[in-house]
């Protein structure tokens, strides 16, 4: 039998490593539209094209991870 091959997952777990502040406000509010508040808050989010680009925006202050399913 062949093994099967781990599908990639349709999830990311995204965490706010550093801090909001001194950053403009479009920074500020694509952080908060990724569901991020507090610093260390975590937020899982489906990984789609506008997610990933928020993700690419804000890449020098989260921690991205795939989340299993």
């Amino acid at each position: 039998m062949a093994k099967a091959k781990a599908k990639p997952s349709d999830k990311v777990k995204i965490t706010l490593v550093r801090s909001v502040i001194g950053h403009n406000h479009d920074v500020r509010e694509t952080v908060k539209s990724l569901g991020l508040r507090k610093l260390n808050s975590s937020a899982i989010q489906a990984k789609t094209p506008d997610i990933l680009g928020k993700i690419r925006r804000v890449a020098h202050m989260v921690i991205v991870e795939e989340v299993a399913e």
